[in-house]
């Protein structure tokens, strides 16, 4: 026995050393991950003034910016490993390539940097046992840096906890946003609830809102969605005359107000007439790719050819995933001849070369059959003035179905993706287009 107690202490720690040595960053398995998007300086404010940015809310936020989302560490080999990013039915992976870790040996602690290339942001945090601490930054906003904090071993999105529900919102709801001075705007959100478990997404005149993943608990509804560049989160309580209130808040840039109440009939403005043709304007332009050479629409590779001229920046989600449809639609149709021009509106605008870079990783990483040209900055009364035959931008992505002879024959503003009930109409109705151009 004397013998046989060291021999099997040995054995233990041996494993427990392998499984360390095995894993030298992140534990493999499932976290939850928080964003802290509510900014709280220690400021002195001795009689307790209102808070600017927390005035005309009529709805106490429960989750003080808390932004909670799940994610997965998935090993691939003993010391590369990806994350995979949840919300609701989409599942969001950032390779291994983009994952780096470490050892700062000046604070003596480990370190992660998960790259989101695409949208030219980042998180990097301290790692140690089952937490991770850091920050989630986005290069193109100025010191813009979001507290981030991640715990090993915890599935949960928003609270464990499976208060009854008040109210099944499932359905349809007509939704307002805006507060105060702000010009309101409105939404449909579409619901799907499961007991507690609740999903869904908004749809608005110039986009929806990404597959968003959260919980109904007593009157209070809570979702919220992480994809690397989007970070919304709603709350809102069920009031008793079945309508909905609370708040929206988009990174910590933006928090505004929402209300909803139930209406199968609403209907947004449809996205083929929110943008229009100045008739006295043809359609042309000249834009620069990366590299410096200027493609136009009249060069000879596009002349009598139907043509695809999107609209986008490579810092838009939306846009990410109309070009992924726009991708797979070339790959697995026959389009004959019809050509595809992208025109990127940067956040840091044409002549930077940050956006050169950016527009680079952007290719590099979704590798598009078409070019990408640098059209401008992200503001869209300057994309207005570049594209002046255009009644306005309002959008990204908006999408130019333009014919052989250069004529524009549908404006599709916006982009109803994979998350909302109108894709499949949007997919049918871009395929009739499509048809219709490369037909004539």
């Amino acid at each position: 026995m004397r013998i046989l107690i060291p021999a099997l202490l040995a054995v233990l720690l041996t494993s427990c050393t392998f499984v360390q040595d095995r894993y030298s960053a992140m534990a493999p398995g499932p976290y939850r991950a928080v964003l802290a998007l509510e900014y709280n300086p220690i400021v002195p404010n001795p009689k307790g003034a209102p808070i600017p940015e927390k005035t005309d809310l009529d709805f106490d936020e429960v989750t003080e910016g808390q932004l909670p989302f799940t994610m997965d560490v998935v090993y691939e080999t003993d010391s590369t490993f990806r994350i995979v990013l949840h919300n609701g039915e989409e599942e969001i992976v950032v390779p291994a390539k983009d994952i780096s870790s470490g050892r700062d040996q000046q604070a003596g602690r480990d370190t992660v940097r998960i790259n989101f290339p695409v949208y030219d942001t980042y998180i990097s945090a301290y790692h140690e046992e089952n937490i991770i601490e850091g920050v989630f930054v986005v290069n193109y906003r100025d010191n813009y840096r979001i507290p981030f904090n991640a715990r090993f071993g915890q599935g949960h999105r928003f609270t464990p906890l499976r208060k009854p529900p008040a109210a099944d919102v499932s359905g349809k709801w007509a939704v307002t946003f805006g507060r105060g001075e702000e010009t309101p705007y409105p939404g449909i959100a579409e619901f799907q609830q499961n007991g507690n478990h609740l999903t869904g997404t908004f749809r608005t005149e110039t986009g929806d809102y990404r597959y968003l993943e959260g919980t109904v608990q007593a009157d209070k509804l809570y979702l919220s969605v992480f994809d690397g560049s989007h970070a919304f989160l709603f709350e809102a309580r069920i009031k008793e005359d079945g309508t909905l209130g609370g708040t929206f808040r988009s990174g910590r840039h933006y928090i505004t107000k929402w209300s909803a109440r139930r209406d199968d009939d609403f209907e947004l403005i449809s996205p083929d007439v929110l943008t229009l043709m100045n008739e006295d304007v043809p359609l042309s332009f000249s834009f620069p790719t990366t590299d410096g050479k200027n493609i136009s629409l009249d060069d000879e590779e596009f002349q009598g050819k139907p043509k695809l001229i999107k609209i986008m920046g490579t810092w838009c989600p939306n846009c990410r995933e109309e070009a992924e449809f726009l991708k797979n639609y070339l790959a697995e149709n026959e389009v004959k001849d019809l050509q595809v021009i992208a025109l990127a509106f940067e956040q840091y605008g044409a002549d930077d070369d940050r956006s050169r870079e950016a527009v680079r990783r952007y290719t590099d990483n979704l590798a598009p059959p078409w070019p990408v040209l640098l059209a401008g900055p992200s503001d869209k009364d300057a994309a207005g003035r570049a594209l002046p035959m255009l009644n306005k931008i309002i959008s990204y992505p908006t999408l130019l179905f333009v014919d052989r002879d250069n004529k524009v024959k549908r404006i599709y503003t916006g982009f109803n993706g994979s998350a909302t009930s109108k894709y499949e109409e949007f997919v049918s109705s871009f395929t009739t287009s499509v048809e219709e151009l490369i037909g004539e």
